[in-house]
């Protein structure tokens, strides 16, 4: 499955005009409106890279679950199956699940996983009265939440168009406002979350080719959260493509970010209990009469989900470059194998993240040697072909 991206861009003007009569036709004005961007490259190489990581996305094909039902006598809330966005949507989705909480009598509430998703979910039960205990076979930095690039992506992994409901997108929409404002009002060092530049790189004109998912029809599921975009032309930026399209995008840094969701939490009478469960008998012997299942891929077993399945991404990370403050999609390759994406990086303080590789069904946590080739030699290539900035004299 494609990585789901979502471009808007406007017409662009014309380059040149013809003349009539016998007059030689003039060439087209190429001289850029606007004075070239200046941006530090990355300095890309394979002599810098520090780690490299391997996530599984947890994803249905109808997109995520979030819904209640019954376990025993106990109130079961289902908020698991995010694929590549459960950074994204998690504070949306949990408020939906807590409002499903709210109508039990009872406010004690048990939150199964530790990860985004889980940890959004049991703030938005404590700011509902509720008292909170999460149980997790792992906490951060253990979780795949940490392992993820972590920008605002919420279409990424996340829904094959054929099976959307009118339903779900209803859904979705809701859950990717609030996700969206949360993560807005975050903002600052403490959560670790920014806005910062992205640059979609082609070498097409803008607007060819593109669309939600790679082609995927039906309603927009993107309308209201595209922040604007401009696009620059031949000779107004630095980048090795003819075209680039620049947008603010909501940078999450996980490390900072996870940490301080566990800590808020316990700040708030919250209690983390580490334990895993291998059948739903084993969760309606909790003491909770309510019970939050944010448990992403281990739904698959635990409650027999067997849409659930994992999209295998990895990052490769390269040593931090504090003048590198920006983030860039492509350029694609022409003939991608299959599992592969667009490359991506984003520049974090912990790291420059490299990113490009989505393998649906795949299980394993070993690195796949010849992706992270492919995406770390295409970013030494691109990164290689940016012009320098201007030197600046004091």
């Amino acid at each position: 499955m494609n990585r789901r991206t979502f471009l808007a861009t406007g017409a662009m003007g014309a380059v040149g005009m013809g003349l009539s009569g016998c007059a030689p036709r003039p060439q087209p004005n190429l001289t850029p409106v606007r004075p070239a961007l200046d941006l530090v490259p990355v300095r890309a190489s394979w002599d810098r890279v520090i780690r490299t990581t391997v996530g599984l996305r947890p994803h249905r094909d109808a997109g995520f679950m979030l819904r209640p039902d019954k376990l025993g006598d106990k109130l079961l809330v289902h908020n698991y199956g995010h694929g590549g966005a459960g950074m994204s949507l998690a504070w949306g989705t949990g408020l939906m699940a807590a409002e499903f909480a709210t109508e039990h009598d009872s406010r004690q509430a048990a939150v199964i996983g530790c990860g985004s998703v889980g940890l959004t979910c049991a703030r938005q039960l404590q700011r509902r009265g509720f008292d909170v205990t999460i149980y997790a076979a792992a906490v951060p930095p253990n979780v795949t939440s940490n392992m993820s690039l972590a920008g605002f992506t919420p279409l990424s992994g996340l829904v094959v168009n054929e099976r959307r409901t009118p339903e779900w997108d209803a859904q979705f929409r809701r859950a990717a406002q609030i996700a969206y404002r949360q993560l807005q009002l975050l903002a600052g060092p403490h959560f670790g979350v920014s806005w910062l530049d992205n640059y979609s790189l082609s070498d097409e004109p803008p607007g060819q080719g593109g669309g939600e998912g790679g082609g995927n029809s039906g309603p927009s599921l993107s309308a209201g959260l595209n922040t604007g975009q401009e696009v620059l032309g031949p000779g107004e930026h630095p980048f090795p493509t003819k075209y680039a399209i620049r947008s603010p995008q909501i940078r999450i840094e996980p490390s900072i970010y996870l940490e301080n969701l566990v800590r808020d939490f316990r700040l708030f009478g919250g209690k983390i209990v580490m334990r895993k469960f291998d059948t739903p008998r084993d969760l309606a012997a909790l003491p909770e009469p309510i019970v939050m299942n944010c448990s992403g891929l281990g739904a698959r077993e635990l409650f027999d989900d067997k849409e659930l399945l994992p999209l295998k991404g990895q990052l490769t990370v390269m040593v931090p470059q504090p003048d590198v403050n920006y983030h860039t999609n492509g350029p694609n390759p022409p003939n991608q194998r299959p599992g592969s994406l667009g490359i991506h990086m984003m520049a974090r303080s912990d790291g420059i993240i490299l990113g490009g590789t989505s393998q649906r069904d795949v299980w394993t946590l070993e690195p796949d040697e010849d992706e992270r080739k492919r995406v770390v030699d295409a970013h030494i290539a691109m990164f290689s072909g940016m012009k320098l900035p201007k030197v600046r004299r004091t």
